[in-house]
């Protein structure tokens, strides 16, 4: 039982740290570069994404946990695919906000959408509870893959 807990809250401190890391590099494009370009009437208030994030982080830190627990020989191929849509949602900060780069942020998004359904899908075979925790995060990817579109093409 201590086993598990811990897995799973290793798992999230392991999310938000890549969540918090990001968004040391956003503080300067968001207070320089980002109020500046045109957005989609739709975009959130700037108070929602630090909130929708660190919720996200935590469930993304709750599916691998869980994943990782199981006996399921596919757990491999999830992991693999949870690190690399870690490593993308990183990447996209690092490109969007550091770089203020929304070209390079549309690429990496994309991948990002197609990596967090890969996991998603594989994550189901494994465990379903866990795909589960992933649909929000699809919802909001979807919504963010919008904004950044939107910002490329009319910034």
């Amino acid at each position: 039982m201590f086993k598990n807990i811990l897995t799973i809250f290793i798992s999230i401190i392991i999310c938000v740290g890549v969540g918090l890391a990001s968004q040391q590099l956003q503080t300067e494009a968001l207070n320089n570069w980002y109020p500046f370009l045109a957005k989609s009437q739709i975009t959130p208030p700037g108070y929602v994404f630090p909130i929708v994030w660190g919720i996200l982080y935590i469930l993304m830190g709750v599916s691998i946990g869980l994943i990782l627990l199981t006996h399921e020989i596919k757990k491999s191929s999830c992991l693999l695919l949870f690190l690399l849509q870690l490593g993308l949602n990183f990447a996209w900060s690092f490109f969007f906000f550091y770089l203020e780069n929304p070209a390079y942020g549309t690429i990496i998004i994309l991948l990002l959408d197609v990596v967090v359904f890969g996991y998603t899908y594989k994550a189901y075979q494994v465990k379903k509870v866990s795909a589960y925790l992933f649909y929000p995060y699809l919802a909001w990817l979807f919504l963010a893959t919008y904004l950044n579109l939107y910002i490329f093409v009319n910034n």
